[in-house]
């Protein structure tokens, strides 16, 4: 029997063990291994798997800060689309784990490579790809989609980053087709004055995406027919509700949320734009955040001089994320301990290559002088 399938068997035995053994055991395997091992922990993520992690942070700084260590072994307390970004930005020798494989994110699963790829040649076909067409996909992707937007002239955004690259590519090209989060290429499109009858929505499951092949031609903006489920769930009537059980409160969301919820909000912006909204706000200031509940309660814990609620307090939790318990954190580290790697990821040669030009492109255009 394969080592692999023993360390698979011997995952039950953890699910009976108390957080302190469960903690215990992290750190015993923590110390044998030393600095062969960083962990990393998404901000969304629970606290009982954060306290373990060596770094933590957004996706995409993880994966680059992790690169910059001399980790053999990058344990992800993340999704999967993360760990595949990590493969591709990391050094050659550097070996990926995602704790559990069933980790997704829902937003990344709306759109797969096959449909994209289907997409563009419908777009082909109606003369649309005739003008300058860039693909654009946010972060929250798989690598094969960031390898698509490398070989297409495209680009890898964040929801940090989405606002400067939108400014360069409505100068240089005709219009851009963003995947897989409708919400934060209208959001991000309405900055710019793009009226809402320019930007289109693109079924993947219809002909066309939906629409005529005139709409397509008319259109500045392609939105694919994505949206995140924590996210998506904040409702116009929580913002007003908010604000009448708490006079004076500021709400503040990330820009994967509707365009009315945005629109109702006083701020809008990055996970890392909304930690330091509320680093550098006052004392005694009032919050409604309008994201995921781990980092509003992390938020919350930090700053207790101010007054932070969670935007919709029936919501909302990453259920994906939250499938990484201390328990797989555990099995995945003492297997590593004993010179076993379980839930490897590993993008092929070809995808990390593509994948890779994408992201490049990223941090050259944010980078751009002036």
């Amino acid at each position: 029997m394969s080592a692999v399938l023993e360390a698979t068997r011997e995952l039950e035995e953890y699910l009976v063990l108390s957080d302190q053994e469960i903690a215990e055991r992290i750190g015993s395997a923590r110390e044998a291994l030393g600095p062969r091992v960083v962990i990393l922990g998404h901000h969304y993520q629970r606290d009982d798997v954060i306290r373990h992690a060596d770094l933590f942070g957004d996706s995409y700084q993880l994966s680059l800060m992790a690169s910059q260590t001399d980790a053999d072994y990058i344990v992800f307390c993340g999704v999967h689309f993360m760990a595949e970004s990590a493969n591709v930005v990391g050094k050659p020798s550097q070996r990926v784990i995602l704790p559990d494989l069933g980790a997704g994110c829902s937003m990344a699963d709306m759109a797969n490579i096959d449909q994209v790829e289907d997409s563009w040649e419908q777009l082909r076909d109606i003369g649309v790809l005739d003008s300058k067409v860039a693909p654009i996909t946010y972060m929250n992707s798989t690598a094969a989609i960031k390898a698509f937007c490398g070989r297409n002239e495209g680009v890898v955004c964040t929801s940090s980053n989405a606002v400067p690259l939108f400014d360069i590519y409505l100068k240089e090209y005709d219009k851009m087709f963003f995947f897989p989060d409708q919400h934060l290429g209208r959001n991000t499109g309405a900055k710019f004055g793009i009226p809402l009858d320019k930007m289109v929505v693109w079924n993947p499951h219809e002909e066309l995406g939906g629409n005529t092949p005139e709409q397509l031609h008319d259109a500045k903006l392609i939105l694919w027919r994505g949206h995140c489920s924590v996210h998506g769930r904040f409702k116009p009537w929580h913002v007003d509700k908010i604000r009448e059980e708490v006079p004076g409160v500021k709400v503040l969301v990330h820009p994967e949320c509707t365009r009315e919820v945005v629109e109702k909000s006083d701020l809008d912006g990055s996970t890392s734009f909304i930690i330091k909204t509320v680093e550098n706000a006052p004392a005694g200031s009032k919050w409604a955040i309008g994201t995921e509940v781990n980092l509003v309660n992390r938020l919350a814990k930090r700053f207790p001089d101010q007054e932070i609620h969670l935007l919709a307090p029936d919501l909302c939790m990453c259920a994906t994320m939250y499938r990484i318990a201390p328990q797989n954190l555990a099995w995945a580290m003492e297997n590593l301990a004993d010179g076993v790697v379980v839930n490897e990821i590993i993008v092929d040669d070809e995808t990390k290559h593509y994948a890779g030009i994408a992201l490049d492109r990223m941090i050259s255009m944010t980078e751009r002088p002036g």
